[in-house]
C-alpha cells in the first residue's frame, strides 16, 4: 500500500511539473515604445483602417491614426514593426467563461466552478482562477485575452470576475473585480415525454424556485438599505446589484423567462444582463425599450424550437442589431472559448457586417462587462491589448496570430500543443510551417 502510494505522488508531480514547464511564464519587462506600421486595423467600434500607424507606450494606446503620410521619428519608439498588410485587432473579450476554473474535465479535482447547494451568492470565481491552466495559452492563441470567469450551477451561482491572460496569479490577472451576480433562472417550460417528470410536479419545482430566486432578492435589498449590524455573507456579496456596482447575469432562453427576469431586475432596480437569450429576438423590443444586454451563448447551435429556421442561432445577432439591442456573442465552457472568433465570424455571414462582428466580441463585450472606457478598440489612451494575425481573424484559415500584447507587454504565443506540434515535426524530419 505504502509503495502504491509513493508511486502515485511520485506520478502527480511529475504531471505537474510537466504542466508547468509547458506553460509560458507570463512577461515581466515594463511595456517598451512601439510602432504598428501598415496593419489593417479592426478598431473595434464598427470602424476599419486599411493602412494604419498604431503607437503603444506605457501600456496604452497612445495614438491610432491612417499611416497614409505619416512619417514616424524612429528616435521616439523603442521597436518599429512593418506588419505589411497583416491584421490588428483589438484582443477578443470572453464573456462567462469557465477557464481557469478547468483543467480536465473528467477529473472531479480540476473542477472549481461549482459549490454545493442552490444558493452561493458568496462563492467567487477570482480566487479560484488558476493562472497556470495549460488551456490559456491554447486561448490566447487565437486572439482571445481577456476573460470573465463565472460560476455555475445551483439557483444562484456565484461572483464573476474579468480577468486578463497573461499574469503570474490571480491578483495580477485581475481587470475588474466581483463585477456580476450569476443566476439560473427557473425554467418555465414544461416537457413533455416518457423522459420528462410530470407536468404538475414541473410547474410545481419551477413555481417553488422562482419563489425562493424573488425572496432572495427582497432580503438582499432589504439587507442593503437597513445596514445591518450582524453580517451576512450571501447578502454582503449581493450588495452591489443594489448600487450599481455590479450586474445581475441571468442565464435563460425562453421568452417568459426573460420578461420575468426584466421585470424583477427593473423592480429592484437590478442592471441585468441575459446570457442564452434564444428567445431574445422575440422580446427585443422589451429589451431595447429597458436596456437590457443580451451575451449570446453560442451562434454554432441547433434552433431553441423544433419549428424554428434552422439557421436561426447564426440570425439572432443579426435580429438584436437591428432590433437595437446590446449584444455580444460567446462560448459555453473553457477550452471552446478558443473558437469565439469564429462564433463572431458565422454571424457575419449571417446579416452582420464584418467589422460589427468584431463590436461583437471586442467593445461590445466591454461596455456589457463595464470596462469599455479602457478596454475593448484601438483607440487612444485605452489599454494596449491586442494582437496582429496574419488573416481574417474571424476566418478558420485566415486566424494565425503572430504577435500579441497585453498592457503593452508581448506575450509569449506558445502552448502544450505548439510543442507536441515541434517535436513530431523533428522526430519525422518534417519542416515546420511558418
Amino acid at each position: 500500500m505504502t509503495y502504491r502510494i509513493s508511486l502515485l505522488l511520485l506520478l502527480f508531480s511529475s504531471i505537474a511539473t510537466t504542466v508547468l514547464a509547458q506553460r509560458p511564464a507570463p512577461n515581466d519587462e515594463k511595456p517598451r515604445k512601439i510602432l504598428l506600421m501598415g496593419g489593417v486595423a479592426h478598431v473595434g467600434n464598427g470602424t476599419l483602417i486599411e493602412n494604419s500607424a498604431i503607437g503603444l507606450a506605457d501600456g496604452k494606446i497612445s495614438f491610432i491614426m491612417d499611416a497614409r503620410g505619416f512619417k514616424p521619428d524612429p528616435r521616439s519608439f523603442d521597436t518599429l514593426i512593418y506588419l505589411e498588410g497583416k491584421h490588428v485587432y483589438p484582443g477578443f473579450i470572453s464573456i462567462g467563461s469557465i477557464l481557469g476554473l478547468s483543467e480536465l474535465e473528467l477529473v472531479r479535482a480540476t473542477n472549481d466552478f461549482r459549490e454545493s447547494g442552490s444558493i452561493n451568492p458568496g462563492a467567487r470565481t477570482l480566487i479560484a482562477y488558476n493562472t497556470d491552466s495549460r488551456v490559456i495559452p491554447t486561448v490566447r492563441d487565437n486572439g482571445i485575452l481577456t476573460a470573465q470567469v463565472a460560476p455555475q450551477g445551483g439557483l444562484i451561482s456565484g461572483t464573476s470576475s474579468v480577468v486578463q491572460l497573461d499574469a503570474w496569479n490571480y491578483e495580477d490577472a485581475v481587470v475588474k473585480t466581483d463585477d456580476g451576480i450569476w443566476v439560473n433562472w427557473p425554467s418555465m417550460r414544461v416537457f413533455k415525454g416518457s423522459w420528462a417528470d410530470p407536468e404538475d410536479e414541473q410547474r410545481e419545482r419551477n413555481e417553488r424556485d422562482l419563489q425562493n430566486l424573488l425572496k432572495q432578492f427582497e432580503e438582499a435589498s432589504s439587507y442593503a438599505k437597513d445596514r445591518p449590524a450582524v453580517k451576512n455573507s450571501h447578502l454582503e456579496a449581493m450588495k452591489g446589484l443594489f448600487d450599481g456596482s455590479k450586474s445581475l447575469f441571468v442565464r435563460c432562453d425562453y421568452a417568459r423567462e426573460i420578461v420575468e427576469a426584466v421585470q424583477a431586475s427593473e423592480r429592484y432596480g437590478m442592471r441585468l444582463v441575459i446570457v442564452g437569450g434564444a428567445d431574445s429576438w422575440r422580446v427585443a423590443t422589451l429589451l431595447k425599450e429597458k436596456n437590457v444586454p443580451v451575451v449570446i451563448e453560442r451562434t454554432h447551435s441547433l434552433p431553441y424550437r423544433e419549428d424554428e429556421d434552422v439557421d436561426l442561432p447564426y440570425k439572432l445577432p443579426a435580429l438584436l442589431k437591428k432590433s437595437g439591442v446590446l449584444f455580444a456573442i460567446t462560448d459555453q465552457g473553457f477550452w471552446q472559448h478558443r473558437n469565439l472568433p469564429f462564433q463572431a465570424g458565422t454571424a457575419a455571414g449571417y446579416g452582420l457586417s464584418r467589422e460589427e462582428a468584431v463590436s461583437s466580441i471586442t467593445l461590445n463585450a466591454a461596455k456589457i462587462l463595464g470596462i469599455d472606457t479602457f478596454c475593448g478598440s484601438l483607440e487612444d489612451g485605452k489599454d494596449a491589448t491586442l494582437f496582429v494575425s496574419k488573416g481574417d481573424a474571424l476566418e478558420m484559415t485566415g486566424n494565425s496570430v503572430m504577435m500579441a500584447f497585453i498592457q503593452g507587454r508581448e506575450i509569449v504565443l506558445d502552448s502544450y500543443q505548439k510543442e507536441l506540434y515541434r517535436r513530431y515535426m523533428k522526430k519525422y524530419g518534417l519542416k515546420e510551417q511558418p
